[in-house]
C-alpha cells in the first residue's frame, strides 16, 4: 500500500505485514505438531521442540520470501527453514501429513482474526462516540438533506443515531465470522489426510481447537466461500465507515459549518493555506474504505479455483486479503479520530435552517392545508407560495399571513408555531431510541 505510514497506524501495518503473517504460519505449524501429539501420531518431545522454535525472531524473513519466489509460495521455504532450526529428532515430525496451503490457509485466519480485534476496538470507541452524540443532540435541530438540498428538519441526534446503526450492524457482521468462517485449513495434498490414516478428523478437531480457530466440515483448498465472506463484511464495514467519513466532510465545508474535526497544531492544515483545518480523519476514513472494497472485491474475483488446488488465484488472495483487512482498519481508526473530540455547532445548524426563509417547513403547511385543499393540491398550492417567496425575496413566514386561504385554516400564532422547526421533528427521538437500544444490546 502506497503511503502506508499515512494511511495505518503502527499496530495495524504489523498485525497484516509480512512478520505477521509468518507468525502465523508458524504457530499454524507448532498447533500442528501438538495436535499430532495428542493424537499419538509423534512423540510429545518433538512437538514441543518444534514449538520452541516458532518464533518469528529465528528466522530470515526477507530471504525466505526471496526463495519463495521460486516455489509460488511462502510455506515451501519455511518449513525446511524450520525443519534446519529444530532437533534432528524432530524435523522429520515438522508438517507431517500437511501441505503448503494447509499452513498458510490456517495463517490466513490468524492474520484476519488478529487484526480484527484492532478494528473492532476502533469500532466499538467510534460507536461509544456515536451514542454520546445521539442523546446529547436528541433534540437540537438542523436541516435534513436530500440531494444535498435542505428538505425537512431532523436533529443532529438523529443523524449521529444513523450513524451508529451502520456500526452496530457493521459490527455484528464482522462478529458472525467468528461463528464459523474462520476456521482452520487442513487437508494435505488434496484434502484427503491419507498419510494420516484415520486420524484425520481428530488431529484437525485438535488444531482447530490448539489455534481457538473453528473446524470446517472438510478442507476448503478450493472452496473459497470463507474468503467471500471475510470479503464481505469488510467492504461492508468500509462502507458503513465511508458513509459517516463523507457526511462530516459535507458538515464540515466552509459554507455549512455545522460540525468541524477537532485539531491541534498542524493537524489537518494546508501546505499554503494557513487559515484552513481539513477534515483530516474523516479524509483518510474515506480513502482507506475506498482501498478496502477494492481490494475485498479481489477476494471474489478470486473465488472459482481449479479442482483441488488453484493455479494463480489462491496467491492472489493473500495480498488482497491483507490490503482488505488493513485498509479496513485504516478507516475505522480515521473515523475514531474524526469522532475524538468533534465539534458540533448547534448555532451554525440554526442559521442555516433559517436561511431559506422558512422554505424548510413547507411540508408540513401543505400537510395542514391538505385537510381543506386535499394532498395534491395543497402541495402545489404551497409550492406557488414558495416560489412567490423566493421570487419577492421574502420569508415564507411573512408570505402566508397574506394569503387568505392559509388564513382560513391557520391564526398568525399557529403559522408561527407551525414555521418553527423544532415543533416538526416526528419521531426523530423514538428513532434515536432504538439506535441506542441495539447499541446498548451489542455491548452487554
Amino acid at each position: 500500500m502506497l503511503f502506508t505510514a499515512l494511511f495505518l497506524p503502527p499496530r495495524l501495518r504489523e498485525a497484516t505485514g509480512d512478520r505477521a503473517w509468518f507468525q502465523a504460519m508458524l504457530d499454524a505449524e507448532a498447533a500442528l505438531a501438538r495436535a499430532e501429539s495428542e493424537c499419538g501420531l509423534i512423540p510429545p518431545s518433538a512437538a514441543d521442540a518444534i514449538a520452541a522454535h516458532c518464533m518469528v525472531d529465528e528466522f530470515d524473513v526477507p530471504a525466505i520470501l526471496e526463495e519463495a519466489r521460486g516455489m509460488g509460495n511462502p510455506a515451501e521455504p519455511l518449513v525446511r527453514a524450520l525443519r534446519r532450526s529444530v532437533p534432528d529428532e524432530a524435523a522429520d515430525y515438522v508438517h507431517m501429513g500437511a501441505t503448503s496451503q494447509d499452513i498458510v490457509d490456517t495463517a490466513a485466519m490468524l492474520v484476519t482474526q488478529r487484526t480484527l480485534r484492532i478494528v473492532e476496538g476502533d469500532l466499538a470507541a467510534a460507536a461509544a462516540a456515536l451514542a454520546q452524540l445521539a442523546m446529547r443532540y436528541r433534540d437540537t435541530p438542523m436541516a435534513g438533506r436530500t440531494l444535498l438540498q435542505q428538505a425537512v428538519p431532523v436533529t443532529f441526534g438523529l443523524t449521529a443515531a444513523q450513524w451508529l446503526a451502520g456500526i452496530v450492524r457493521a459490527r455484528a457482521a464482522l462478529r458472525r465470522l467468528r461463528g464459523g468462517t474462520l476456521a482452520v485449513q487442513l487437508g494435505g495434498a488434496a484434502g484427503t489426510l491419507a498419510p494420516l490414516g484415520d486420524s484425520g478428523p481428530s488431529v484437525l478437531h485438535a488444531f482447530s481447537c490448539t489455534l481457538g480457530l473453528a473446524e470446517p466440515a472438510l478442507p476448503w483448498h478450493t472452496e473459497r466461500t470463507r474468503l467471500a465472506e471475510i470479503a464481505g463484511a469488510l467492504s461492508l464495514t468500509a462502507g458503513a465507515l465511508e458513509r459517516i467519513a463523507l457526511d462530516i466532510i459535507l458538515l464540515s465545508q466552509t459554507e455549512v459549518g455545522e460540525v468541524a474535526e477537532a485539531g491541534a497544531g498542524r493537524r489537518g492544515g494546508s501546505s499554503t493555506m494557513p487559515q484552513k483545518q481539513n477534515p483530516v480523519g474523516a479524509v483518510l476514513a474515506r480513502a482507506c474504505a475506498r482501498t478496502a472494497q477494492t481490494q475485498a472485491e479481489g477476494l471474489f474475483r478470486a473465488m472459482a479455483q481449479e479442482l483441488e488446488r488453484a493455479a494463480g488465484a489462491w496467491q492472489a488472495e493473500w495480498p488482497a486479503l491483507s490490503g482488505a483487512l488493513a485498509a479496513t482498519g485504516g478507516a475505522a481508526g480515521g473515523l475514531r479520530e474524526a469522532l475524538d473530540g468533534l465539534a458540533v455547532r448547534p448555532d451554525r445548524m440554526q442559521e442555516n435552517l433559517e436561511m431559506t426563509g422558512g422554505l424548510i417547513m413547507a411540508e408540513r403547511v401543505a400537510t395542514l392545508l391538505a385537510e381543506r385543499l386535499g394532498r395534491e393540491q395543497a402541495h402545489q398550492y404551497v409550492r406557488s407560495l414558495s416560489e412567490r417567496a423566493v421570487a419577492e425575496g421574502r420569508r415564507l413566514t411573512d408570505v402566508l399571513p397574506d394569503d387568505a386561504t392559509v388564513r382560513g385554516v391557520l391564526s398568525p400564532g399557529e403559522i408561527r408555531q407551525v414555521m418553527s422547526p423544532s415543533e416538526y421533528l416526528g419521531s426523530s427521538g423514538a428513532f434515536i431510541d432504538r439506535a441506542l437500544a441495539l447499541y446498548r444490546e451489542q455491548e452487554r
